[in-house]
């Protein structure tokens, strides 16, 4: 689920590896770009998929991505349905395979992630990276493949925009501490959950880092001017934006407000 910026925030990937596979669910809009990507990650001939973040359940896309299989297992990267109402249906298709996320409620037929937790599957490594924010659940994968690293970052990052920190779930104070993180990766391309992969998951990660500290600074200087509400502050600050994504800034401007300590108004509780 994305912000309203709409440029890229880092340079492209010229290609993928030859182990990665990018199949796009047909859900586009203002919140998920050209659709849900979902990423099918294979390390050789003869070897099963790892499938990572199922998407919507549309009949099609489901069906273009089972025909990937044998596929070992489903990772998700966090709970939104535009990236794990089709996990189900999947599994069927699949012959039950495992789905595995952070979440219980997301995990069918194998343990949840462990943060941190390191899989050795299909000629691949994968790395869990914690990186709440963006919801409470995120995570992100570094998977290695010989000396070829990729970084699967959902919503963390995206490949075009920057993403909503969805208030009470997500926390700015988390996220930010996820940006630190995933800003020491660098010269990895960065596989996001919407929009194109982009080179480097370091350099898309300290663009996020300072497009969150000049908001914050803008929220700042609204509140000192006077206003109080997640309305009020989304009315100066996102002044440029199309009035159809304000109540999707009003998410990330509360975030904002808890994080700088503003007490919510009354008119502004959930």
């Amino acid at each position: 689920m994305t912000g309203h910026i709409t440029a890229a925030v880092a340079a492209l990937a010229d290609e993928l590896p030859g182990w990665v596979t990018l199949l796009r669910a047909p859900n586009p809009g203002p919140m998920t770009l050209d659709g849900t990507n979902t990423w099918v990650l294979r390390a050789g001939p003869g070897e099963p998929a790892v499938i990572v973040d199922p998407g919507p359940a549309d009949d099609g896309h489901l069906a273009a991505i089972a025909a990937h299989a044998p596929v070992a297992t489903v990772l998700i990267t966090h709970g939104h349905p535009d990236h794990t109402e089709g996990s189900p249906r999947l599994r069927e298709l699949l012959g039950g395979a495992p789905v595995r996320a952070v979440d219980p409620a997301h995990s069918h037929g194998g343990p949840p992630l462990a943060p941190d937790a390191v899989l050795d599957t299909a000629g691949l490594t994968v790395r869990v990276l914690p990186a709440p924010g963006h919801t409470a659940d995120s995570v992100c994968f570094l998977v290695e493949h010989g000396d070829e690293r990729v970084v699967l970052t959902g919503d963390t990052i995206l490949g075009r925009g920057t993403t909503v920190v969805a208030h009470p779930d997500g926390h700015l104070g988390a996220y930010l501490n996820s940006l630190e993180l995933l800003s020491a990766y660098r010269g990895m391309p960065a596989l996001p959950g919407h929009g194109p992969a982009l080179a480097d998951c370091g350099v898309a990660a300290e663009f996020y880092l300072a497009h969150r500290r000049a908001r914050l600074d803008q929220v700042r200087q609204a509140v000192a001017e006077g206003a109080r509400t997640a309305p009020e502050v989304v009315a100066r600050v996102y002044a440029d934006v199309d009035r159809s994504l304000w109540w999707a800034a009003e998410w990330s401007v509360r975030a904002q407000l808890a994080y700088l300590g503003v007490p919510p108004e009354p008119a502004d509780r959930p």
